[in-house]
């Protein structure tokens, strides 16, 4: 394994509360108490990028090609960012050390070891930093050497995510990356020599001019790069030609097929991972738990409600200084909103492998939405695009489906999850979450 934090960051030896999945074990209404508990993560974004990509709508500040590795611009914001961290409010002094912390943006690869340290050193005083903590960040080919990798693999980063995006160079032209494919492989090379174990590619389909020949060819090459992780996304550029949405299903269909024979599980909608290689980071929002937000344009998840920064670096610094003024603070404060908590828990649990615990979500939110969701959905068990399961993990028929949901007693002692089915289930994601949130609004 990796060096972790210890090197550089305050070890927490302290007796702390029970962290979230110690809770999670013994706690059958989960659902309710996530939101409520500390936070055990944190999101920090790093808004620097050589130039903004064609598809790229996240803030970001655009350094431009002449980049300077001592860009005041750049420690100017890690000091910022640093007095956001020191300022925050939080509900009490108990409260558990982060277990993941991920660096996105923008392209945090493009800021100095030593800023990314002292962004580390402010949430470990502030906070504390579990001994094994998951710290990812993102990097994108031709903006580190193996020297910056092994000095942040010091620091205690130990899990990247390496924009890739395609490897045609045609294609990274036309979605306005700032590097070629000639980098992408002197960016693998760097990865897995410096003893990065732990790594994401990141892929896009659906790329104007993108031929299934040319989507073929990245995930193989993907494969043969032996990352333990990949993620893939759909984003489309307002660029013609596109594929068309047959084409864009295929993809997705190939890249499922593909992946899944080589290995990886498909555990989310976008995600692929090898086992035990799921990102910890992004589970947190999957499972609808408690979450810091640090820096321009990021959102925080605290107590049930979301607390969002401005996508304006002048707004964000005011942002900042009425914290330290003690105007505003991350120790939101609220009831929550069953209805919306009720939405949130299908939507993000139906991006998943896992899909939707029945029974929880029955305990939390009560029988008639338990069983709204699973009438709307008795026709896509049918057509084999939703998939239920009882407690046993065994796929339950569809005329049993249909038999069950007119039986409380055996509903009760059968269906134990719903799920979309992969590939052609997440395909239609958009408008099943949305079957579901109508059959929520209507009770």
């Amino acid at each position: 394994m990796l060096r972790s934090i210890f090197s550089v960051l305050p070890i927490v030896t302290e007796q702390r509360p029970q962290t979230v999945r110690q809770i999670a074990s013994s706690n059958s209404t989960l659902l309710l108490h996530l939101p409520k508990l500390p936070p055990v993560s944190a999101y920090v974004h790093l808004p620097f990028c050589r130039k903004r990509c064609y598809y790229c709508d996240f803030p970001i500040i655009a350094l431009g090609s002449s980049l300077s590795i001592e860009d005041s611009r750049i420690s100017d914001y890690i000091d910022i960012v640093c007095k956001e961290i020191k300022a925050t409010r939080v509900d009490s002094t108990a409260y558990p050390p982060l277990e993941t912390v991920f660096f996105g943006g923008g392209t945090p690869s493009l800021v100095p070891p030593r800023l990314v340290s002292a962004i580390l050193e402010a949430l470990s005083s502030k906070f504390g930093v579990s001994g094994d903590a998951e710290i990812s960040i993102e990097m994108d080919p031709g903006t580190f050497d193996g020297v910056k990798v092994r000095e942040l693999i010091h620091l205690g980063v130990n899990r990247v995510s390496l924009g890739v995006q395609a490897f045609q160079d045609e294609l990274l032209k036309v979605c306005g990356r700032s590097h070629g494919v000639g980098e992408v492989y002197q960016a693998i090379e760097i990865v897995k020599s410096s003893g990065v174990q732990n790594w994401s590619l990141d892929l896009i389909s659906s790329l104007p001019h993108q031929t299934l020949e040319m989507w073929e060819e990245s995930l193989q090459l993907t494969v043969a790069a032996q990352p333990t992780h990949v993620s893939i996304y759909d984003l489309q550029p307002g660029e013609f030609p596109l594929p068309s949405e047959d084409q864009s299903a295929d993809y997705y269909r190939n890249a499922s097929r593909f992946l899944q024979d080589a290995g990886y599980e498909h555990y989310e909608i976008s995600s692929y991972c090898k086992s035990g290689y799921g990102c910890k980071h992004n589970t947190t929002y999957w499972k609808g738990r408690s979450f810091y937000g640090f820096g321009l344009g990021s959102a925080s998840y605290i107590n049930g409600l979301r607390l969002s920064r401005p996508n304006k670096f002048k707004d964000y610094k005011q942002y900042v200084n009425s914290l330290e003024d003690e105007v505003d603070n991350c120790a939101v404060k609220g009831d929550i909103n069953l209805h919306d908590l009720a939405m949130d828990v299908v939507m993000l649990s139906l991006r998943t492998s896992d899909g939707l615990d029945l029974k929880a979500f029955k305990e939390a939110f009560g029988e008639s939405r338990m069983l709204s969701i699973c009438e709307i959905y008795q026709p896509h068990v049918e057509s084999g695009h939703v998939i239920c399961k009882d407690y046993k993990g065994t796929t339950i028929a569809a005329d049993e489906y249909a038999s069950l949901l007119l039986n409380e007693s055996w509903r009760h002692q059968k269906l134990a999850s719903v799920r979309l089915s992969d590939p052609d289930g997440f395909l239609l994601s958009n408008e099943l979450i949305s079957l579901a949130f109508n059959a929520l609004s209507s009770c």
